[in-house]
């Protein structure tokens, strides 16, 4: 009884210890302005580590010593581990910035000049090269169409036809 009892108490404070890697990128077709606009929230402290490695220079997220070289770094990040085609086309991806939430850091790109939008292809990779068991959830929006799709590590690509 005292083993089963160890067992269970064990068991669960593996399950409150063990961490998620979770991240999340919302695309939003804004036809208004003619743009795709892109949101990607990522935990702070996964996040500050990936960036981390690499570069040399020390890296604080939460209170950078300096913000140009930050955002530097994040811009890069980004439109490497994100690609996008948008109507069977690539896309470049605009870095606008980035700001802290609690334990969150929301990342934001844009890509101009899109009208309408019938078909988007994403590979991403993000935060694939820090933890292989990273998921990042997918959230597309076109007009009143919304669709969602989860990729779990080694899995990069997913399509949304409207």
């Amino acid at each position: 009884m005292v083993n089963i009892l160890i067992q269970w108490l064990t068991m669960g404070i593996v399950s409150l210890v063990h961490p998620f890697y979770i991240s999340m990128v919302e695309i939003n077709h804004n036809a208004k302005d003619a743009t795709v606009e892109i949101s990607v929230r990522v935990f702070t402290e996964d996040f500050e580590k990936t960036l981390q490695k690499r570069t040399t220079t020390r890296l604080d997220v939460i209170k950078p010593a300096d913000n140009a070289f930050l955002d530097k770094q994040i811009s890069n990040y980004l439109t490497e581990k994100i690609k996008l085609k948008v109507n069977g086309q690539p896309v470049t991806l605009s870095y606008l910035g980035h700001e802290v939430q609690n334990e969150s850091v929301w990342s934001y790109l844009e890509i101009p000049k899109i009208s309408n939008v019938k078909k988007i292809e994403l590979d991403c990779s993000l935060l694939y090269d820090y933890e292989k068991a990273q998921s990042n959830i997918i959230h597309v929006k076109n007009g009143k169409a919304e669709k969602s799709f989860k990729l779990d590590y080694p899995k990069n690509n997913a399509v949304f036809d409207f």
